[in-house]
């Protein structure tokens, strides 16, 4: 009888334990199969480009394939949506830009919060935009292209790549700080608005530099009037800041930073911020991002506090200049 009750017990404690083995594997385990990013704009455009480019270096470093997915639309607003809505397991995460902090700003009824229904993984890079125009467009530098626009404003087209696109909120900026009010055209995307910038068919498009400086440097499709960060870019020397220029204060760069849903354990958030600090410090990607004039988050800024943080002040920042521009809502 005795033996019997040692024999059962053994059999207990052995069936305890693997289920105690099974409850703990997947925190030991994770991943145990792709991981999905999500992108809110088309392939192709700034935040596509950025994300395909991190996604090699994060699967290598996780041990699993980053599929990069684009869930365009809605202003980017989709692909958040969607991240609130999926499983909190790490394996659907998202990458956006300043968007996730204007978001509020523009929408009276966002499917998510911001600052309340995510969990954050890091920042990634920060990307300056410059200010461009069609080839023959009249003015040639700045100070002309201010005196065109107060006089002939209701006849100037300015592009941007859809509702809460950067291309449109640095273009509202813009507007805003000149005192005028130009005729704005949405398009699906940094990549068709580019193209009628080229073609002629707007005057302006304000637009990141991941897209814009090899149009820059050929020199031949568009004009550029400045760069819309304090400091000059190392990839174009020449093309003098609006700040110095005259329009003080002007400051206007995309950051990006990489999401995961709420309820994500930490130890998984912790293992995607690995892999982001690792991507980051990969030589292939740090040698394209600073061909595309772009600042890659440092290990300080790459943090789930500092993103958390910069999306706060980010979201109180844009709300003012929305609401001082008398922005509608959607």
């Amino acid at each position: 009888m005795q033996k019997r009750w040692h024999r059962l017990g053994a059999a207990l404690f052995a069936g305890l334990s693997a289920l105690g083995l099974h409850l703990n594997a997947p925190a030991e385990t994770w991943p145990a199969k792709p991981v999905t990013l999500v992108v809110p704009y088309s392939a192709g455009g700034p935040t596509d480009v950025v994300a395909r480019l991190l996604a090699v270096p994060m699967g290598q470093s996780l041990g699993q394939t980053v599929i990069v997915e684009n869930t365009v639309g809605a202003g980017g607003t989709l692909a958040p949506a969607r991240i609130v809505r999926s499983k909190p397991d790490g394996y659907t995460i998202l990458i956006h830009h300043m968007g996730m902090a204007t978001a509020p700003a523009l929408y009276k009824k966002l499917p998510y919060d911001p600052l309340k229904d995510f969990e954050y993984i890091g920042q990634v890079l920060d990307v300056p935009m410059t200010l461009l125009s069609r080839k023959d467009f009249p003015p040639n530098t700045l100070p002309e292209l201010l005196d065109y626009l107060k006089q002939h404003q209701e006849k100037v087209s300015m592009a941007h790549a859809g509702t809460g696109a950067v291309s449109q909120l640095c273009s509202l900026l813009f507007m805003h700080q000149v005192g005028v009010k130009l005729t704005t055209v949405p398009y699906k995307g940094a990549g068709p608005a580019m193209n009628d910038l080229m073609g002629g068919q707007v005057d302006l498009l304000c637009d990141q530099t991941t897209q814009t400086v090899p149009v820059i440097q050929d020199g031949k499709r568009v004009k550029v009037f400045g760069v819309t960060t304090p400091k000059r870019l190392s990839t174009l020397p020449d093309v003098p800041t609006l700040d110095e220029q005259g329009l003080k204060g002007f400051d206007v760069k995309v950051w990006h930073g990489m999401y995961a849903p709420k309820g994500t354990p930490p130890e998984v958030i912790a293992k995607l911020n690995q892999a982001l600090l690792a991507a980051l410090k990969d030589e292939t990607v740090k040698k394209r991002i600073a061909e595309l004039s772009s600042d890659l988050a440092t290990p300080d800024k790459a943090t789930p506090a500092s993103l958390k943080q910069q999306l706060a002040t980010e979201v109180q920042r844009w709300g003012k200049v929305m609401r001082e521009a008398h922005v509608e809502q959607q």
